[in-house]
């Protein structure tokens, strides 16, 4: 291990001294790495499950593919896998709860009642692991969401069950924000839409947007609990027309102040990037919620992997100096391989993407790109794909008592023996 570790520093130092050549000081893009905590999405232990209805339907065009064992099938199992998911991400870092992992104690509690004493394992868990928490209202797989309308729907009744439920979700954020010291990030994600072409679009936006300001017109402490709304191109049975697009909820959000926008890697057209989305959107409001994922096709949620459009969402996050008003977490799940690795593999991915865009001399692409030498600027930006940033990035888990390379699979190898295959 001791040669190991000696092997690192030494290609570190070397690291240290290409990027410095370059006008670039590791030492900072480490320091602010290690400021940038991702939110963690507790559905990929258990496949969207949760723990309302175990082992009832995904509705709302959620579909999880797979069948690897181990799957979490409570709040203890669930809890165990996210401390060895978190062990083996540098960094400190948060979960992101869906109301449908509340704990009742066996009792049927309507969504719409929920409270924080439903959460109380999880806000305990939290506390002592020092992670905060983030949540969502669980807006789909319910009896009262089975015509693919919420929010939205038509029927008054079947809309103020679900305003009630968001208000219900909004008042827990603001609970875990105010006991953790760290605001919540409530998102509303609606799954709301039509599989044929409908004759009229207008009104259940018009509902979904009078719904959203009873939702939100309890004023809550920005320091406690922070309100976004996510947007979506089209799911499963609501492939003609969907109520929450995005041009619906970036204008809700830039005509709602203190409302986040949140952009989903996996919720646009396959030719579609956000990366682009960026700039354009942070000109109008103050502050994003990311979501990470990756679309195959169409939002299947993939394992996120060190692509190109990850690489450059994180370069306009870090050359626009967007990091300060970027809430970034993860969206995706996958059971047909190890739960565990799919989140430790993803999250690592998305820390190794920050730091590429760190370890950018941007100020000087920047001066290349105002004198108009893009030959200069071009060949920079190509230049720094081979720079050895892998070194940077083992000094970066090792700083932070984190697996380097593929020593995090060891970990996971050994768990899934003695705890996941026992399930």
């Amino acid at each position: 291990m001791a040669s190991h570790a000696g092997a690192a520093e030494a290609a570190y130092e070397h690291a240290c001294e290409r990027y410095a050549a370059l006008g670039v000081d590791t030492e900072a893009a480490l320091e602010r790495l290690s400021r940038v905590s991702l939110s963690l999405h507790c559905w990929q232990g258990d496949d969207v499950g949760g723990f309302e209805n175990p082992g009832g339907a995904l509705g709302g065009g959620i579909a999880a593919t797979g069948n690897y064992p181990g799957k979490a099938r409570n709040g203890d199992e669930l809890r165990s896998d996210l401390d060895l998911a978190f062990r083996l991400i540098p960094g400190s870092h948060r979960l992101n709860l869906h109301a449908i992992y509340a704990e009742t104690g066996g009792a049927r509690v309507a969504r719409n009642e929920l409270g924080p004493e439903h959460f109380a394992a999880w806000l305990d868990w939290a506390k002592a692991q020092g992670h905060g928490l983030d949540f969502n209202p669980t807006c789909f797989s319910h009896p009262l969401a089975a015509d693919g309308y919420t929010l939205a729907h038509p029927d008054p009744a079947v809309r103020q069950f679900w305003i009630e439920h968001c208000i219900a979700s909004r008042r827990i954020g603001a609970h875990f924000g105010r006991v953790l010291g760290t605001p919540c990030i409530t998102n509303i994600w609606v799954p709301d839409g039509s599989k044929d072409t409908p004759a009229d679009r207008l009104a259940p936006r018009q509902r979904l947007r009078a719904s959203l300001d009873a939702v939100l017109a309890e004023p809550l402490d920005p320091a406690w609990n922070r309100d976004a709304v996510e947007a979506k191109l089209f799911g499963i049975g609501v492939e003609s027309y969907t109520v929450g697009s995005h041009e619906f909820y970036m204008g809700y959000a830039m005509s709602r102040p203190g409302t986040l926008l949140c952009l989903d890697a996996g919720h646009f057209h396959p030719t579609e990037v956000i990366s682009d989305k960026l700039s354009a959107v942070l000109l109008y409001i103050d502050e994003l919620l990311l979501h990470v994922s990756r679309g195959v096709r169409w939002d299947s949620d993939h394992v996120v992997t060190l692509t190109d459009e990850l690489q450059a969402i994180m370069q306009e996050l870090v050359r626009g100096d967007f990091l300060g008003r970027t809430h970034i977490g993860l969206d995706f799940f996958d059971a047909s391989i190890n739960r565990v690795a799919a989140w430790v593999i993803g999250a690592r991915n998305a820390q190794r993407a920050l730091l590429l865009a760190l370890l950018e001399p941007t100020a000087r692409l920047r001066e290349l790109e105002r004198t108009g030498d893009n030959t200069g600027r071009l060949a920079l930006m190509e230049e720094l794909k081979g720079l050895p940033w892998g070194a940077v990035w083992d000094q970066f888990c090792l700083r932070h008592d984190a697996p380097v390379g593929m020593a995090f699979l060891d970990a996971i190898r050994s768990y899934e023996a003695k705890v996941l295959a026992q399930r």
